[in-house]
């Protein structure tokens, strides 16, 4: 499999990063640590080195929460400060009013970990005033009476309910092996002197509960084994101890976590996982987390901060700088420039895709799409973390990355305020690449995109008027994240719910939080559900987990996970092709684990699964047209069945119209069911500028095979707390447009055709042509070549391209494409005859995929490692190598 350029830069300096990660384990026990040093053991210049580079960690540290004095002197950096301060003294004042049982007024102890969590936040953000310089004089720098309060709350908290190993521990696990502990080690960072000066011995009090409340790890420390100890989590848990051994002057604390973060850079192999883990970064940009969740816009940029936050923390130190002495003999010296480069593929392959006009999508938030804070703020996060990345690089690499910082501030309709940054340090940063003229507003990705995210199910299509995302699931991918009462109800959001964002728009005003609130968990865009009510988790079981111990069902129990919290589809098809920037895409629905392990009998009796529709599904994405073939759709159980073809929300006051015309020629304009056959749809919300056409193709519209499309334009009021528990309870109005297709109880399975048209005229879609025929033959450039269960396909006229997906073994011909087994294919034609083929293996589990094009022989101009081209009869004849290739497209130029 051949492999772009970016991707060998972003896996190389990961497999050096990782080479040097053991022999730099090794050294951690041959440095002073804070019980050895000054012993004999010890050299005095191993002493004096582990020295400066703990006072450069410290220094470091303060510098990236705090600022420096000359960051913090700029003004562009007041309003942080000013928040800082504010912050600090509502602490303050939560700390006076307190009540029993409380440390801080309002958040009640004893029982709730999240507000013990929270109570160590408190008092860090107190203390973080102390520390932070400013041109203006604040009675809070520096002051020793404030410091002390905070390390008496320190003392408090840790006597009265967290020291108690026996008491602690309830709730949450993240609170207690990662979230206290990133609050205590910076408080601990930033008022050593006075700790060392006021209560000597609670520092290495502290450290030794936050190593004991590491009950996932091992003795105490870093469990690489351990399935709590990966990803973003193991670069948590990391930095903090990397923090505690700085502060302790525990020199082999800080290398042996350094060692264990380096794993977490590693490109992920899913055929050789390293220490079993599967979450992490991917060769195609795919990022997942808890195993098997698609996750880039939630822990993703966590690990994203903190990998940065690494590189800022570790500068001036010569811990990386060692550990590539070390691997010189190997040939895998490494560095801080090795750790940029990999964290900068992140950015380029993972992040820059799923962004659009300063938006995070959807697809790849898990439960964080139930939070009212995501999308602009999500992207927030990233663009600190490319400000500061952008530092540590130099020529074309630091243009680009302060480009696409310019251009999110360019496209965002979000005005992105920097005060949000974590630091002042970034901020100043910031204003400094908005200053230099001489760096254009640029992306890191082309305008016309597509992004074939395979290994965790998800695509993205961008073109300059819009991005399509498509949300998939597999037996390797989950069909959705539930846990802690958020995203109560997500059970079709994996089934190829899709997103199109259009540009120009405020996305909150289209997606976010309340398209969840007020759109049917049922009707999600491009989905096809069951006619059923389902109950949430809380409502199924009084908590917010399933909780039977006896059958091995704990809060953070494996079997929660796989069941309850984010359990994966049933279905091994789930994947598709990339031919430059065009895809198709494929997925058989299917049941999730819970369904089909409760119908074998394995789960308890009182344990609630569901069952899900049937169907058949190809995507193919081009310039104007996303083209969605449905076949075999129906249920099993006989249930009704709805497939949505859309849904839309818009403000309760705009101006929202919808047109369209039947096949006979006459209008029509939704309201209910389409009285006959439909040949367009046009959705227009004038007060966002928006415009969406849906083609109605062969089999569909009330075709062959297809039912009549019901649309539905209804002004919906729900409260935001329905879809998360903590939400607050605001209610939320918004003008609903749904297009489906409804199939009654007992129905035959349906076929059914469309295309969506974004920014879409009336003009435009009368082009496509009325009247598409049995064979899909009409006026305009589109038609449906296949669409059954076994093969699906369509050509596009004025593109010369001809895409499948074929589902079932045997051989299947599409025009003249002959496909053995299942496959993903595109075929494209160009101007001087040249043929370009990608073939993809959507099962990810096939050895090799053969397709044959019928006609003249071609011979191969150029083609990818694994795909062998040779002549047979009747036409010339493409073996692909898909060994391992996890669902990876693989090219071939024919002429």
């Amino acid at each position: 499999m051949q492999l772009s350029r970016r991707t060998l830069l972003t896996i190389l300096p990961a497999s050096a990063l990782l080479a040097v990660a053991a022999p730099l384990r090794a050294q951690a026990a041959a440095r002073p640590t804070a019980t050895t040093t000054g012993t004999a053991t010890t050299t005095a210049s191993a002493t004096t080195t582990a020295g400066a580079n703990h006072a450069a960690l410290l220094a470091n540290t303060v510098a990236i929460f705090a600022g420096t004095a000359e960051s913090n002197a700029r003004p562009e950096v007041a309003a942080k400060l000013a928040a800082l301060t504010s912050t600090a003294r509502t602490r303050l004042a939560a700390l006076d009013g307190a009540g029993a049982g409380e440390l801080f007024k309002g958040v009640a102890l004893g029982t709730s970990d999240a507000n013990l969590n929270t109570s160590y936040q408190y008092l860090y953000e107190i203390a973080l005033a102390t520390r932070t310089p400013g041109p203006a004089a604040s009675d809070l720098r520096e002051n020793t009476s404030v410091q002390r309060r905070v390390i008496d709350g320190l003392a408090l908290l840790h006597d009265t309910y967290y020291g108690d190993q026996s008491k602690g521990y309830y709730g949450n696990w993240f609170h207690w092996e990662i979230g206290i502990s990133a609050s205590v080690s910076k408080t601990l960072v930033l008022l050593k002197d006075e700790l060392a000066a006021y209560k000597p011995d609670l520092t290495a009090t502290y450290l030794a509960s936050m190593d004991a409340y590491l009950r996932n790890g091992k003795d105490g420390d870093v469990d690489l084994d351990s399935r709590f100890h990966t990803g973003a989590n193991l670069a948590d848990i990391t930095t903090n101890r990397i923090l505690q051994g700085a502060v302790t002057g525990d020199d082999a604390r800080v290398v042996k976590a350094v060692a264990d973060q380096l794993t977490v850079y590693a490109t992920v192999d899913p055929y050789h996982p390293r220490h079993g883990v599967t979450d992490g970064f991917y060769a195609d940009g795919s990022f997942i987390q808890h195993d098997s969740v698609a996750y880039t816009g939630s822990y993703g940029k966590v690990l994203l901060t903190r990998a940065v936050q690494t590189v800022k923390i570790l500068q001036d130190t010569d811990y990386l700088d060692t550990a590539g002495a070390t691997a010189t003999a190997t040939g895998t010296g490494t560095g801080t420039g090795d750790l940029v480069a990999v964290v900068q593929g992140w950015v380029a392959d993972g992040f820059a895709p799923l962004i659009f006009e300063g938006w995070m999508m959807e697809v790849v938030k898990g439960r964080g799409v139930s939070r009212t804070a995501t999308g602009y703020t999500d992207v927030a996060v990233v663009v600190e973390a490319v400000v500061d990345l952008s530092g540590y690089t130099t020529g074309a690499d630091a243009t680009a990355l302060q480009g696409y910082v310019k251009f999110v501030r360019q496209t965002s309709k979000a005005a992105l305020d920097p005060a949000v940054f974590v630091s002042p340090v970034s901020v100043a940063r910031y204003a400094d690449i908005l200053a230099d003229t001489s760096v254009p507003a640029r992306d890191l990705g082309d305008a016309e995109s597509h992004t074939a995210f395979n290994a965790m199910d998800k695509t993205v299509h961008r073109r300059p008027g819009y991005a399509f995302a498509l949300a998939r699931s597999s037996d390797r991918i989950s069909k959705y994240e539930y846990m802690s009462g958020e995203n109560l109800m997500p059970w079709f959001q994996g089934d190829g719910a899709h997103y199109l964002y259009l540009a120009g728009q405020d996305q909150t005003q289209a997606f976010g939080i309340d398209y969840y609130t007020t759109v049917s968990p049922y009707r999600l865009a491009g989905v096809t559900a069951p006619v059923e009510t389902r109950r949430t988790v809380p409502e199924l079981y009084g908590t917010a987990w399933y909780d039977n111990p006896e059958r091995g069902f704990t809060p953070s129990s494996e079997s929660q996970n796989t069941y309850v919290y984010f359990p994966r589809g049933t279905n091994t098809l789930s994947g598709g092709a990339r031919l430059g920037a065009y895809g198709a895409v494929a997925l058989v629905l299917g049941d999730d684990v819970a369904y089909a392990a409760k119908r074998a009998g394995e789960l308890p009796d009182d344990f609630v699964a569901y069952r899900n529709a049937t169907a058949t599904k190809s995507w193919f994405m081009l310039d104007d047209e996303i083209v969605v073939l449905a076949a075999g759709v129906g249920d099993a159980a006989g249930r009704a069945v709805t497939t949505t073809l859309d849904s839309r929300i818009a403000a309760a006051s705009d101006a929202v119209t919808v047109t369209g015309r039947l096949r006979d020629g006459a209008s029509w304009s939704g309201g209910g069911t389409a009285p006959g056959p439909v040949a367009w749809l046009r959705y227009a919300d004038a007060g966002q500028g928006v415009s969406v056409g849906y083609v109605f193709l062969d089999g569909d519209g009330g075709g062959d095979r297809g039912g009549l499309p019901t649309a539905a334009l209804d002004t919906v009021t729900r409260s935001r707390r329905l879809v998360r528990t903590a939400n607050p309870d605001t209610p939320v109005t918004k003008r609903v447009f749904s297009l489906s297709v409804g199939q009654p109880a007992g129905a035959r399975r349906l076929s059914m055709a469309h295309a969506l048209v974004p920014n879409a005229t009336e003009g435009q879609l009368k082009a496509y042509g009325a009247g598409h025929g049995r064979r899909g033959r009409g006026r305009g450039p589109l038609s449906v070549v296949a669409n059954t269960t076994r093969v699906q396909a369509v050509a596009h006229r004025d593109l010369s391209l001809l895409a499948a997906n074929t589902f079932t073994p045997g051989t299947h011909r599409a025009d003249r494409l002959s496909i053995d087994g299942a496959a993903s294919v595109i075929l494209r034609t160009s101007r001087d005859g040249t043929l370009s083929v990608a073939v993809s293996d959507p099962t990810t589990e096939r050895d090799s995929v053969s397709v044959t094009v019928r006609g003249r022989w071609l011979r191969a101009v150029s083609s990818d490692d694994g795909v062998r081209v040779r002549r047979v009869l009747g036409g010339t004849r493409i073996d692909v190598n898909t060994h391992q290739a996890h669902g990876a497209s693989l090219t071939a130029r024919l002429r």
